[in-house]
């Protein structure tokens, strides 16, 4: 049985990072979340007043305090910058509404990317991001793009932060939501787009065991080939 690469992208809250984590776990792989890598150095930038032409600095930054995960028995990741817990950080309104900007500088992407090809290269990994298929792993055996409606994510993504205890009005995330995906999609670094050789699939309506089961067996296919 081969060890492959699997890349998911797509937009914000389209169920990138819950499936990914299943599935991964379900086929004994490593999950990366790309995701919060671009929100550990957006928290880096807000934290010192860092703007954009000061990626020197940022980088420094992110040097001293290297970004690293924590697999919880739950199957859940904690997310570390140097020995700092900023998990649930990254999560807040701050980090989401300007981590646009930070993730289009592209010394930034550079480093990132080197950082997620070098533990992609055995293989057995899933990342999940908006730029996996066509930058970071284009020669991923398997490149899946995630979509669904603004209003589904946006419902999502309100259900993920009361959970979490973080408030949120519904209109404005819904509204922040449809910003986000106009800038990821017209950035000049790495816009999000399906690559060419990917599985396309909307989640409108489709509930997340529903997903699961189609890159699982997507994967699975893929695994098996001689």
């Amino acid at each position: 049985m081969k060890a492959i690469r699997i890349a998911i992208d797509g937009p914000a809250s389209s169920g990138k990072s819950t499936v990914a984590k299943i599935v991964a776990k379900n086929l004994g792989y490593t999950y990366l979340d790309t995701g919060a890598m671009y929100r550990s150095v957006t928290y880096i930038a807000l934290t010192h007043g860092y703007q954009e032409d000061q990626v020197d600095l940022i980088l420094n930054e992110l040097a001293k305090h290297p970004i690293s995960f924590k697999k919880l028995s739950d199957g859940s990741q904690q997310v570390f910058l140097g020995d700092q817990d900023i998990t649930l950080a990254i999560r807040q309104h701050d980090i989401t509404n300007n981590v646009s900007w930070v993730s289009a500088l592209p010394e930034i992407r550079e480093e990132l990317v080197k950082q997620q090809r070098r533990i992609a290269k055995a293989g057995a990994i899933i990342m999940d991001g908006r730029d996996i298929g066509t930058v970071v792993l284009p020669e991923a055996e398997l490149k899946i793009f995630l979509m669904a409606s603004v209003q589904e994510r946006a419902e999502r993504r309100y259900k993920e932060n009361l959970e979490k205890g973080i408030e949120t009005d519904f209109d404005t995330l819904k509204e922040e939501i449809a910003t986000r995906d106009y800038k990821d999609s017209h950035r000049k670094v790495s816009p999000l787009k399906a690559a060419e050789d990917a599985l396309v699939f909307d989640t409108t309506g489709v509930d997340i065991s529903g997903v699961v089961q189609f890159i699982q067996e997507k994967a699975e296919k893929v695994i098996d080939m001689d």
